[in-house]
């Protein structure tokens, strides 16, 4: 019998903009309500990006402090904080990328490998990932290590090895993004045999491949994760309304199949927060 789903909403992104989608949350309320919506509607997680007004990534501190603080306000849900340097201007230091970590998200993401993402280099080095990985562990939070390839999953092998990554590994299977691995069932089960036995996994795709690898993630005993960071659509030509309505369709598949849901709190015994 597998375990119950972890649906991870991720609701906004730090790519995704209003002219895609009207809806993209971009101030810290419009993301604080969107999150709860996607809490009312079935999501135990929630993965989010800092906008500012116009938009474009964010990366002020006291911006990401204010979302979380509106968040833990109004319900349980876990909070899983982008550390991403992908849009980081270059003349920034590295680890302004993560400055919020301050405010101890439960779980935030950990890039330990590079990639041409969509046509652009995202580049972590090594130095890069390692302190990152340090600033983790001194504010108490999990990293969810986000694998685009093979590589980044033995990278973190290596890095829990050294004790560098420690506890319960948590990987979520990025698919389908131009430079990555490709959205199919044959990467996402091979990626699940790749990792260690006693770690989590959840899977993502982008646009189109959205649905059909949360439907494989479901049936192979994995966790989803949805959300207009990574689709806009729900069917073909029809926009979602919002990330939540996107949460409400992996809830009724996945009960469909037999997989109840899990709350924040069962969540967290899982993921051993």
């Amino acid at each position: 019998m597998m375990e119950d789903l972890i649906i991870t909403a991720a609701v906004n992104g730090g790519i995704t903009n209003r002219f895609k989608h009207p809806n993209v949350p971009y101030s810290p309320e419009e993301i604080a309500n969107s999150v709860v919506d996607c809490w009312n509607a079935g999501a135990s997680i929630a993965h989010i990006h800092a906008r500012n007004p116009d938009g474009t990534p964010c990366y002020t501190a006291s911006i990401y402090g204010e979302i979380v603080q509106r968040i833990r306000d109004r319900c349980d849900i876990i909070i899983n904080l982008s550390s991403s340097g992908l849009n980081l201007p270059k003349m920034e230091e590295a680890s302004k990328a993560w400055n919020h970590l301050q405010f101890k998200p439960e779980i935030a993401s950990f890039n330990c490998g590079s990639v041409n993402h969509g046509g652009k280099p995202f580049i972590n080095h090594p130095e890069t990932f390692r302190a990152l990985a340090a600033d983790m562990m001194k504010f108490g939070v999990r990293p969810e290590i986000e694998v685009y390839h093979e590589g980044v999953i033995e990278e973190a092998k290596l890095l829990a090895a050294e004790g560098i990554l420690q506890g319960k590994l948590l990987f979520a299977f990025a698919l389908g993004i131009r430079g990555g691995a490709a959205a199919s069932c044959k990467n996402l089960l091979h990626f699940s045999e790749c990792i260690p036995s006693n770690s989590a996994w959840s899977a993502l795709a982008i646009g189109k491949s959205q649905l059909p690898i949360n439907l494989h993630t479901i049936l192979l005993g994995g966790h989803v994760r949805t959300g207009l960071e990574d689709n806009i659509y729900f069917t073909r030509g029809e926009l979602a309304e919002s990330s939540a309505h996107l949460v409400g369709r992996i809830v009724t598949l996945s009960r469909t199949v037999g997989r109840e849901i899990a709350s924040p709190t069962a969540a967290r015994a899982m993921l051993s927060l």
